[in-house]
């Protein structure tokens, strides 16, 4: 019986997940804080993710646990926030290791999501797995005390693999329905200088990618989950505009910004952080990507 058991999976990934994997897979397990009747394969089971309970019981035999589990970062750093930004993530990842240990017939692979924002703000050099530079501020810090959650579990029966995800390109959710949004607005002009790198990855490939971890036993350890070949922010604006046939783009200078993301509630890291992270072990180890380029990619929104 092949069973994938989803943590958060309520959400634009967990949603694609279940497109992908309904009709291969005897069951899909989701857990959430919401209660949702079940239906078909799909299984909706309520925890809290903090504290054991009866999922505890569906992990058994699985053939993968994946961990999505996290308050948006899309938010503004309060005292508050920032403190659910790191139980949301630490607390989630710590109960499934002490669910896993607790299994008679644990889990075959534990799939966590991570962030490529670990590494450092990069406009040039590349970021991978084995040379990437960890950078600092709160948004890396709450990354390497996730990860170190993560690693803290010792498990003999269960591959583990830590997913350092990018902005995931999809119609139905991530970052394309809020950019494109803001193209529409006429507002779609460089940000900053434009000349921060973005990492990304279309929600096809991101599905793809934790197939293949599934299906290849030999993956463990660190992967970024990033397209290989990242965009400058002033490019992707262009392209945006161009594919949504907006001709007008106003841009926005550092200071318009801050007062952008003061008046959206939201923090201009997320906007001006130059992420460049390049998924070198994926490639080495024969995963293909259906969409290299950002072209292919807006191709299909």
């Amino acid at each position: 019986m092949k069973k994938l058991v989803i943590a958060g999976g309520t959400g634009f990934l967990g949603t694609e997940l279940i497109k992908h994997f309904g009709l291969t897979y005897d069951e899909i397990v989701i857990l959430t804080r919401q209660h949702k009747p079940s239906y078909g394969k799909i299984k909706y089971v309520q925890w809290d993710a903090k504290n054991f309970g009866d999922w505890r019981l569906d992990l058994e035999n699985a053939t993968a646990v994946i961990n999505l589990c996290g308050k948006s970062v899309d938010c503004r750093y309060t005292e508050k926030n920032k403190a659910e930004i790191f139980a949301s993530r630490l607390d989630s990842t710590s109960i499934i290791g002490k669910a896993i240990e607790k299994c008679i017939s644990p889990p075959l692979l534990w799939i966590n999501g991570a962030s490529a924002t670990i590494y450092q703000h990069s406009e040039n050099n590349p970021m991978t797995e084995a040379y990437g530079i960890i950078g600092s501020g709160f948004s890396v810090e709450v990354c390497k005390a996730w990860e170190k959650v993560f690693n803290s579990y010792k498990l003999q029966n269960t591959r583990k693999i830590n997913m350092r995800i990018s902005m995931v390109m999809g119609k139905t959710g991530g970052v394309f329905p809020a950019l494109k949004n803001v193209v529409q607005k006429r507002l779609g002009g460089t940000m900053g200088n434009g000349t921060q790198q973005i990492s990304w990855i279309h929600i096809t490939d991101f599905c793809e990618m934790i197939e293949w971890f599934i299906t290849n036993t030999s993956t463990s350890g660190i992967y970024n989950c990033v397209a290989p070949k990242p965009v400058r922010n002033k490019t992707l604006m262009t392209l945006l505009r161009k594919k949504l046939n907006i001709k007008i783009g106003l841009p926005a200078n550092k200071w318009m910004l801050k007062i952008g993301a003061l008046l959206l509630g939201t923090e201009t890291e997320l906007i001006l952080k130059s992420r460049y992270s390049y998924p070198e072990r994926a490639l080495n180890e024969g995963f293909h990507f259906k969409y290299e380029t950002i072209e292919q990619c807006l191709n299909t929104l």
